[in-house]
């Protein structure tokens, strides 16, 4: 099943992105008198293909890897007298421009509809309570205490953990203050803290800043009773069954599950004695610990779930707007998140931010995948920051992509008269380059995340 998540949730999050992006570019070429010859969803050979009235040709291709709007213009093929006033070429440099920028604009659009619709549904949060300090960690030299409340990171207000997460994102690889404000239960006054980094997780692979800071979420506690099982698990093949309650790991007293989800990851594959409780029977039995790579390192896996448990509704925050408040929240959103790809991508470029965070269409694929399964809040989630980054990547100033003939068209603006066909063509030939490299260093990381 989770396979066909994965296959229709990566066809429906492709074919949604590209078709906004090139209906962009299709829809102010129609605007501004061009003449389109072929809007194209995918690359290859054509599965589907139809013509409109105005003899532009629909094709849905065989490879959904992206797609492009074919236009008249007299530097590919030779145009006819009567059309030549339709090609793209002939048209005033802002009206190219215009045609150009649609593509990106269409896909911030689709992020901002996105995000509006999700902050009208509404979700609910986990409150930004802190459940524990890890010892020997920067939260643990500022002295924020078990209980207390985040509301702001760096003075932004923060109401739950993915916007702590978010915030403290934004401060990879970086060094200088870290300013924390939280609440102590039981006061409304705010305090404040300063946390100094030092290259905080510069070069780290996978990152999890907050677990990096040495701040704990508090979660309910739920009991260690197995509710499911991996059919393949160490778990499985040790005889242990649902319903089991896991009492210790080699004599260790396990008090809840995440207590023995921390202990498993630290003893990757190693034998282990397990003491359980069945039908008020206390019983011990052996098995060796399963290894999965986590964020770059080996993680013990036993194979095994629990049944999730209901948050305390004082721990729990409904976030939901209405339509109008709704719209600037999707603006903002997509605002930050941009803003967020192109300070990550300036800090890969000064080696703040390990390049193996880049991903490429397998990752693309599993999130996809795992969204979908996830549900249709998460699915449009994933598909908001997809688009936002589809936008981002082509306003970059790389020939061959959008941003790289913006460049151009603006540089012939303002000269009065377009670059030569050589340096034009210079700029191509280092665009693909640029292009083909980090498309190769993204699927590596994919591998190697495999």
């Amino acid at each position: 099943m989770s396979i066909l998540y994965t296959i229709l949730g990566t066809l429906i999050a492709l074919g949604v992105l590209v078709t906004i992006h090139e209906y962009g570019h299709f829809w102010t070429a129609r605007r501004c008198g061009v003449k389109v010859l072929r809007f194209s969803v995918g690359f290859g050979k054509p599965l589907l293909r139809w013509h409109d009235r105005h003899g532009t040709e629909f094709v849905v291709a065989a490879i959904p890897l992206g797609g492009y709007v074919k236009m008249l213009d007299e530097r590919e093929a030779p145009v006819a007298p009567e059309d030549q006033h339709a090609a793209f070429n002939r048209k005033t440099v802002r009206q190219r421009i215009a045609i150009v920028a649609a593509g990106p604009i269409a896909n911030f659009l689709l992020a901002i509809l996105f995000f509006w619709v999700l902050a009208m549904l509404g979700s609910q949060q986990p409150r930004p309570v802190v459940g524990g300090i890890t010892p020997d960690t920067l939260a643990a030299t500022a002295g924020i205490p078990v209980g207390a409340e985040l509301t702001a990171v760096d003075d932004a207000a923060v109401d739950s953990w993915s916007a702590v997460n978010l915030r403290l994102v934004d401060r990879l690889g970086e060094s200088g203050p870290l300013r924390l404000s939280y609440r102590v239960p039981g006061t409304t006054a705010e305090q404040r803290t300063v946390i100094q980094l030092d290259a905080w997780l510069r070069g780290a692979e996978d990152p999890d800043p907050i677990q990096a800071l040495g701040l704990k979420p508090w979660r309910p506690q739920i009991p260690a009773v197995f509710a499911e099982l991996d059919p393949a698990g160490p778990a499985k093949a040790a005889g242990l069954q649902t319903g089991d309650r896991l009492i210790a790991l080699n004599d260790t007293a396990i008090s809840d599950w995440q207590q023995a989800v921390d202990w498993v990851r630290a003893h990757p594959d190693q034998q282990v004695k397990v003491t359980y409780e069945r039908e008020g029977q206390r019983r011990d039995l052996s098995l060796r610990l399963g290894a999965r790579r986590v964020d770059s390192t080996d993680a013990g896996y036993l194979g095994a779930g629990v049944a999730p448990v209901k948050w305390p509704a004082e721990m729990v925050r409904e976030i939901s707007y209405g339509p109008v408040a709704a719209v600037g929240e999707g603006i903002g959103r997509t605002w930050q998140m941009s803003v967020l790809t192109l300070v990550s991508l300036k800090k890969m470029l000064l080696g703040e931010l390990s390049v193996k965070n880049l991903s490429g269409p397998i990752t693309i694929a599993k999130v996809a995948g795992a969204s979908a399964q996830s549900g249709l809040g998460d699915f449009l989630n994933f598909l908001a920051y997809l688009s936002i980054s589809l936008g981002v990547l082509n306003l970059l100033p790389i020939p061959v992509l959008d941003g790289g003939h913006l460049v151009f068209y603006f540089v012939e603006w303002i000269r009065g008269r377009p670059l030569s066909e050589r340096v034009q063509t210079w700029g191509m030939q280092i665009g693909i380059s640029l292009v083909v490299g980090v498309m190769l260093l993204a699927l590596v990381n994919d591998l190697g995340r495999l």
